[in-house]
């Protein structure tokens, strides 16, 4: 039900004047991060990686088998695999400089734009227990009811504001307890959350850069401060500083005294809490020469070598700071400032560990009277542990400095309770990406755990309840009646939990919980159902905030023939599905989405990837209600490398233009199948190339039965990073790799994230190329361009970027009119037919990822953000 899939930090900045602050491009976690072996629906079925070791310390990926039907988890939540997946291939070959997506942003605001308005498809609210589709593959009815994008900050008064920002989705707010939000920060080049806090004055900080490392991250712009949050909106004058913090992520912004301290991902940062001008102080680097300008600066490792998770003092106001890399790291450990200069502390904090091998991502929190200390830690030599990485839940009563006493761990906090009651889940499987703490302002020992589940204990944490299990179909309570919704269970939170704030609405005190799922609120004082869990949770996730995560886009026409359906792959919130006539968004496919396969004329015939090229068909939109796999209507047909797991997490497929029914995929192998949507099993897809054992297929496409396929190798990024084009027929002969050498003197020596047939001519072909150009790109040969053109087949190769900004180009278009639209990390461009030149593709679009387009039957042109929903256009 989630994919949080990890990346590497990117120290990509910006120089740039106030006006044109610069948010950076998506970062990755470290050395060893990675996307984690994708989780399997609730009717396990099974979904094996292959072994693949990553770069340094860390996990090792791992075949698995899945558990019983209703087992969140099937496979291994593996941390190895990061640096093969999504933010590789915006880095590779190498290490990015800073100010490359601060120069790229300043560029595209200088173009001219061109064509009209784009309209927002997904405005419905998205219901992932829509009892329209309850095939045994859906993730609906397990009670977390409408869903949107990943939610990473919140804040909350005693007057009904509710503040949420979004992963990449920027700020929202609502004015009445929650729902009705409202957009607050579309005037920030940074729209990525790290956190979101109301100060003592009542002003809202935004701190950009989200640093829950997960590998669809993005860095961000710095602070920004709202003076009045009530009805005010961000602006770029808003910032706090100067340019310091661009370029990083923020995980955490604490108020100590007269002072705001920032924990991010290079190093500990303080400013004053009174006079907001100046810039930020830098207070502690464990390792400054890995900053940048450092003389280590351009080290592989250096994104991971001063991270910095929290900070919180004791009643004197003396600071203890955690800091380190949640895989591990010599300079992992707690540090506290005596006479001016920090240093690890290596006495005993009681239960809570001093020893550096065992301190990774930690949390704390505090009560209102400072009476009661909270802190988790995430352990790093567990971080690849199936069932847990969580070192443990601690309180103190006697302070930051304690000594703290354990109070949870992941077996009490499964086993609280009868088995009925206890977690559906390993709790803290993923402490390195869920985490939260929140105190009740009025009651010490009332305090609330966020993991991948939401916990609540009401005695300083002797005991536990799990209020927001991971899902509903473990207990008795389920049925997958659509008459009953979620059966007679309580409605629960979405999983993998990320935020928290307690706020009030006349004189009601709430809690507000961020999740992959988006938002959800209970009373502060609230009620238990018979098995253990919250009775009262509400989604907030009405249809007004529209943060949804898009990988894909598909489109169809509607079989009932009123317009047509829209479909689309979603960072842990499955498949949804838009038809014509719909009032709200249905889930008919549950797990993560990825890549995404419409017929035209029939938009209830759909192919989706749940991850690693691990395809599933079906013929009627997924609705069908049914528990028994034997009257499924959704079929799972993936190729050969989507049951090894030997494809990139978001894997490449896609038809033949000239016939639809011929489908290409690519993994370690071109594999083509020629049934179309009455696909049925794995047997009938064919390999017909073999790139070669750890290089993966990172774009395919076909034109009367010729496929051009690119791909990737060496882990996509690190060094010896490789990268090439195969073309072949889908008969299985014809089959070389083009000359590109890796000096990148044909093409840039950078990952290949597209590629357009022309459906006149299937020896003209265009390509797009991720990362960035030579000018930031450390690596060898990275090459200068984003666009390319050969009309020879592949023999030769045109560079036609011109003016485009130097940005990650993910997707492009060869339109019915013959120009040509390129989706970025930062809008979409457009270049006409017989222009030389890029123009910004119509008018308000967000400014954030847009991973694919697509051109539906309807004329207009799709476009799939992660962060932002899907939109449309007519074309110019």
């Amino acid at each position: 039900m989630r994919s949080a899939t990890r990346l590497r930090l990117l120290p990509i900045g910006a120089a740039c004047a106030a006006l044109t602050l610069a948010l950076t491009g998506p970062q990755a976690s470290a050395a060893n991060t990675g996307a984690t072996q994708p989780h399997n629906r609730p009717h396990a079925i099974s979904h094996s990686s292959t072994a693949a070791t990553s770069s340094s310390a860390g996990g090792i990926r791992a075949n698995a088998e899945p558990g019983p039907p209703g087992d969140p988890d099937g496979g291994l939540d593996d941390p190895s695999a990061a640096d093969q997946e999504y933010f590789a291939e915006r880095s590779a070959p190498g290490v990015v400089a800073p100010g490359a997506y601060g120069a790229a942003w300043v560029k595209a605001q200088l173009l001219p734009h061109v064509g009209p308005d784009w309209k927002e498809v997904t405005t419905k609210p998205y219901n992932a227990d829509d009892p329209r589709y309850r095939d045994y593959d859906s993730n609906s009815s397990g009670g977390a009811g409408n869903v949107t994008g990943r939610i990473t900050g919140l804040a909350a008064d005693g007057s009904g504001h509710v503040y949420a920002g979004a992963a990449n989705g920027g700020v929202w707010r609502s004015s009445t307890g929650g729902g009705n939000w409202t957009q607050i920060s579309e005037g920030l080049p940074a729209q990525s959350t790290g956190d979101l806090e109301l100060d003592p004055a009542g002003r809202l900080w935004y701190a950009t850069g989200e640093a829950n490392t997960a590998s669809d991250t993005f860095t961000g712009a710095g602070v920004f401060v709202l003076a009045n949050p009530a009805w005010g909106q961000f602006s770029v004058f808003n910032r706090v500083g100067g340019k310091e913090l661009e370029s990083t992520s923020i995980r955490k912004i604490r108020f100590i005294g007269d002072t705001v301290y920032a924990a991010t991902t290079r190093g500990l940062y303080s400013h004053s809490l009174t006079n907001l001008w100046g810039p930020w102080k830098l207070e502690y680097a464990p390792n400054p020469d890995f900053l940048p300008g450092g003389s280590q600066a351009t080290d592989p490792h250096a994104p991971y070598k001063n991270i910095v998770n929290d900070i919180t003092a004791d009643a004197s106001g003396k600071l203890i700071a955690a800091i380190g890399w949640r895989s591990g790291d010599t300079y992992n450990g707690f540090y506290t400032k005596t006479n001016g200069a920090w240093t690890k502390i290596t006495g005993s904090l009681g239960d809570l560990p001093v020893d550096p091998t065992h301190i990774g991502a930690v949390t704390f929190t505090h009560s209102v009277d400072g009476s009661v200390f909270y802190a988790i830690n995430q352990d790093p030599t567990q971080i690849s542990n199936p069932k847990s990485s969580l070192g443990g839940v601690y309180s103190s009563t006697t302070g930051a400095f304690g000594p703290w006493k354990l109070v949870a761990d992941s077996t009490s906090l499964e086993a609280s309770g009868s088995a009925e009651t206890g977690a559906t889940y390993n709790p803290g499987v993923q402490s390195w990406y869920n985490q939260f703490l929140q105190v009740d302002p009025a009651d010490p020992k009332h305090v609330y755990l966020g993991l991948e589940e939401v916990y609540e204990s009401h005695d300083a944490g002797a005991t536990w309840n799990t209020v927001g299990p991971y899902w509903n179909f473990t207990y008795d309570c389920w049925n997958i009646d659509p008459t009953k919704q979620t059966g007679d269970c309580s409605p629960t939170t979405h999983s993998d939990q990320h935020a928290v704030a307690i706020g009030s609405a006349n004189g009601k005190p709430f809690v507000v919980v961020g999740n992959d799922g988006g938002v959800y609120k209970r009373p502060v004082a609230g009620k238990l159902d018979a098995g253990g869990h919250a009775a009262d949770w509400q989604s907030l996730n009405d249809g007004t905030i529209r943060t949804l995560q898009y990988y894909s886009v598909g489109i169809g026409a509607d079989p009932s023939g009123k317009g047509v359906a829209v479909s689309g792959g979603l960072q842990d919130n499955g498949q949804s599905i838009l038809r014509g006539n719909d009032t709200v968004m249905g889930s008919n496919f549950g797990g993560d989405g990825g890549q995404t396969l419409v017929d035209a004329k029939n938009g209830c015939n759909i192919a989706e990837e749940y991850t690693n090229l691990n395809i599933w068909v079906t013929n009627d939109c997924g609705q069908n209600v049914s528990t028994d796999p034997s009257t499924s209507t959704e079929y799972n047909v993936a190729p050969n490398d989507g049951l090894n797991g030997t494809a990139r997490f978001i894997a490449p497929f896609s038809a033949d233009i000239k016939n639809p029914d011929n489908w290409v995929a690519g993994g370690q192998h071109v594999a083509v199948q020629s049934k179309g949507y009455a696909i049925r099993d794995t047997s009938d897809w064919t390999d017909v190339y073999d790139f070669g054992a750890g290089n993966y297929a990172s774009a395919v496409a076909e034109s009367g039965g010729k496929i051009y396929a690119a791909w990737c190798g060496a882990g996509c990024n690190i060094v010896g990073f490789t990268r090439g084009i195969a073309v072949g027929n889908a008969d299985g002969t014809g089959w070389h790799q083009l000359n590109l050498p890796a000096d990148g003197s044909v093409l840039p020596n950078r990952y290949l994230s597209n590629i357009a047939i022309d459906p006149n001519d299937s020896n003209h072909v265009f390509v797009t190329v991720s990362g960035f150009s030579r000018l930031w790109t450390e690596g060898p040969g990275a090459g200068v361009g984003h666009v390319y053109e050969s009309r020879d087949g592949g023999a030769t190769w045109k560079d036609i970027s011109a003016n485009i900004p130097d940005i990650p180009a993910d997707s492009v278009v060869i339109t019915d009119h013959g120009g040509l639209a390129v989706s970025t990390d930062l809008g979409v461009f457009y270049r006409g037919a017989h222009d030389r030149n890029w123009s910004v593709l119509g008018q308000h679009l967000p400014t954030n990822a847009t991973l694919q387009l697509k051109q539906g039957p309807d004329g207009y042109l799709y476009a799939a953000t992660h962060g932002r929903g899907i939109w449309k256009l007519r074309l110019p």
